[in-house]
């Protein structure tokens, strides 16, 4: 993605973090954020990947080698990104994980415990030094990553739901809290979006192998969802721009849903139709 000059963009002039940064949403969020005149800070554990995207993109992004639940890591991410443009304008709290589904008989104390860390403690580390930099400015842009899960049932472990609903709840809290200081706080709730987080994550494989999963799951998404396409990381990087830009200046506290209606409705058209006219027949019986 060619970067747009920096001082143009519905972005210009703005300094971003986002966590989770080098693969996924995360990383297609970073690109739009450069194209769109940003200088952007990414956040994450792999190195080699994190690099490599700042090589692709120039001067407008950087890379810090963060583990987001480590809060000594999360103060230096932020401490550097001070130190290299002089604030920060946006912080996108992107960084997740995920384990497999587990029965409740099953379940784990640590697995439950770095799953609370990875999706919300981290968000709360990143806040606590963002947030005080940006009532300082007297304007900023948080967005906190969710997702359907935290909405409805939708085949997620019960760990992953209940952070992300938590994290939609404390998004409120949070826009309640900094509006008053021009700091406005938004989520964006995923549907089903192809990323490696469906596998482990893009460290746990070759990117060929990446690659090939990611074609066999947006198959599963046309096969299996009532969509014209299977959601894509850029999908989410779009609605990200629009939080962080000026465009959004007076929203704060919502829940953007990027699912196609996922959280709409109970299954596909047809099913729909089908238990209608099902529950029609009933009635009609004698």
């Amino acid at each position: 993605m060619a970067a747009m000059a920096h001082g143009t963009g519905r972005l210009a002039g703005k300094v971003a973090i986002v966590t989770g940064g080098t693969s996924g949403m995360g990383e297609a969020t970073v690109e739009r954020y450069v194209a769109e005149g940003a200088r952007v800070m990414i956040a994450g554990r792999r190195e080699d990947a994190g690099n490599a995207i700042v090589e692709r993109l120039g001067a407008n992004a950087a890379f810090t080698r963060t583990d987001v639940t480590r809060e000594a890591e999360v103060e230096r991410l932020v401490a550097a990104t001070v130190e290299r443009w002089g604030r920060v304008d946006i912080l996108f709290n992107n960084a997740g994980a995920g384990h497999p589904y587990r029965l409740v008989e099953e379940f784990d104390a640590d697995e439950f415990l770095a799953d609370v860390w990875t999706l919300v403690g981290s968000c709360f580390l990143t806040v606590k030094y963002v947030g005080p930099i940006m009532k300082r400015q007297g304007t900023g842009s948080i967005i906190n990553n969710g997702s359907t899960a935290g909405v409805i049932t939708d085949g997620s472990s019960a760990n992953y739901s209940a952070c992300k609903a938590g994290m939609i709840q404390v998004t409120k809290v949070w826009a309640t809290e900094l509006i008053s200081h021009g700091v406005r706080v938004n989520c964006i709730s995923p549907g089903a979006i192809t990323t490696p987080i469906f596998w482990g994550g893009a460290g746990t494989q070759t990117a060929e192998e990446n690659r090939a999963r990611m074609e066999r799951l947006d198959r599963w998404w046309v096969e299996n969802r009532p969509q014209n396409r299977p959601g894509q990381p850029d999908d989410i990087a779009h609605a990200a721009v629009f939080l962080g830009s000026d465009e959004s200046s007076h929203v704060s506290g919502h829940n953007l849903m990027v699912d196609v209606g996922a959280t709409v409705t109970r299954g596909a058209f047809d099913e729909l139709r089908a238990m209608q006219a099902e529950r029609s027949r009933s009635i009609a019986d004698d």
